[in-house]
This record gives C-alpha cells, sequence and structure tokens, in this order.
C-alpha cells in the first residue's frame, strides 16, 4: 500500500509541481525516487516527502522554514541522515521560488565538488 501512495505522490511531483520544467526526470532507487535536473540529481522522493539536496550555501534556508533532514535507520537501529532536507510545503507551490530553490540544490553538487578538490 505504501509503495503505490509513493509512486501517487512521485506522480503528482512529475506531472504537476516539475510539469513544463525541461531536463527534470526521475528515476526509482531504493523505494523511492531520484529527482534529476539535465542529468544531475538535486532531489528525492522517499515516503511520500520531497526532499531537495542541501549544503553550505542553502542549509540555513532549511532550517528557517523548520524542514527536516531525510534520516534513515539501519537494522541494528543506527540512525544515518542524508544531506537532502523536506521541502517546505509553500516553496512546493510556488512556482516562482521553487526553480531558485532547485538550481541551489543543483549547486550544492558543485559546492562538493570544490571542497573535494581542495583536500589533500
Amino acid at each position: 500500500m505504501a509503495k503505490n501512495k509513493n509512486r501517487d505522490f512521485h506522480e503528482y511531483i512529475m506531472g504537476d509541481v516539475f510539469s513544463g520544467m525541461s531536463g527534470v526526470t526521475s528515476r526509482a532507487m531504493f523505494g523511492g525516487y531520484g529527482i534529476y535536473k539535465d542529468g544531475k540529481i538535486f532531489a528525492i522522493i522517499v515516503e511520500e516527502k520531497l526532499y531537495f539536496k542541501a549544503g553550505n550555501s542553502n542549509k540555513a534556508e532549511y532550517e528557517r522554514a523548520g524542514s527536516e533532514p531525510f534520516r534513515y535507520t539501519v537494522p541494528n537501529g543506527k540512525v544515518f541522515e542524508m544531506a537532502y532536507w523536506e521541502l517546505p510545503a509553500d516553496i512546493l507551490e510556488d512556482r516562482d521560488e521553487l526553480p531558485r530553490w532547485m538550481e541551489k540544490s543543483l549547486a550544492v553538487n558543485a559546492e562538493k565538488k570544490e571542497t573535494k578538490g581542495k583536500k589533500k
């Protein structure tokens, strides 16, 4: 049943929220979906929630909005937190702000590459 709900939410996100945005695609992964713009992942759908990638440049916006990061628990009870934060509901419905948040999430990919390149 949960898989059907997640699939319905995925259809809503791809068919309504991201409709008309060129280059936005999705792929099933680990019981959820990865959302891509021109082949670069910037969001995930898990358990009927949309999470955008966050990093040093945009994490504070999610915190101010009261969002939570995506967390999962492994069988031994350890909890892992990923660099994806739930997209605030008001942004999800805002056709002007949504592309800005999407671009900031895409920029996190470049931010992470720069950080890796600086480590020695």
